[in-house]
């Protein structure tokens, strides 16, 4: 079963191919189908911050709830002045 938290919760902030502004955090990537699977997986036009990301159950946990609420957060404390930052 694909899940697509990750094509969904984080930002991608570099144009890429269908998406030249990037993508926000929290929208659905336009190659997301309606199965949840990547349909540029293989692309060679595919971000490089995907083809980095690395699915397993620490980043993912056991639902696909859970990967949004993992990645959300991981969103979140990465931003400039976020949480990490102590500010």
């Amino acid at each position: 079963m694909a899940c697509g938290a990750c094509c969904v919760a984080p930002s991608i902030r570099q144009g890429f191919y269908g998406m030249p502004e990037g993508k926000p955090a929290g929208a659905r990537c336009l190659h997301l189908d309606d199965a949840n699977y990547c349909t540029i997986f293989t692309d060679p036009r595919r971000p490089a911050f995907c083809d980095s990301f690395k699915a397993e159950p620490a980043i993912c946990g056991d639902t696909r709830e859970q990967a949004m609420s993992i990645l959300q957060h991981l969103e979140l404390i990465s931003l400039p002045g976020g949480v990490a930052s102590g500010e």
